[in-house]
């Protein structure tokens, strides 16, 4: 993750917040900028690739 990114999510935040709202904030966007990075790296499931994994999870 980027300085820039943390400073970014900050200056969005209202003038008081808590230390878990800043947290969980970032570790969204580290999970999306990790999502990103996958797909451009073609770490990615088929639609029915994905099904088969999800039916294994929830049976």
């Amino acid at each position: 993750m980027r300085k820039t990114t943390v400073i970014e999510s900050i200056n969005k935040l209202p003038d008081e917040f808590s230390i878990d709202e800043i947290v969980e904030r970032l570790i969204i966007i580290e999970k999306i900028e990790k999502g990103r990075q996958d797909v451009r790296d073609g770490k990615v499931n088929t639609q029915d690739q994905a099904k088969a994994k999800l039916s294994k999870w929830l049976n």
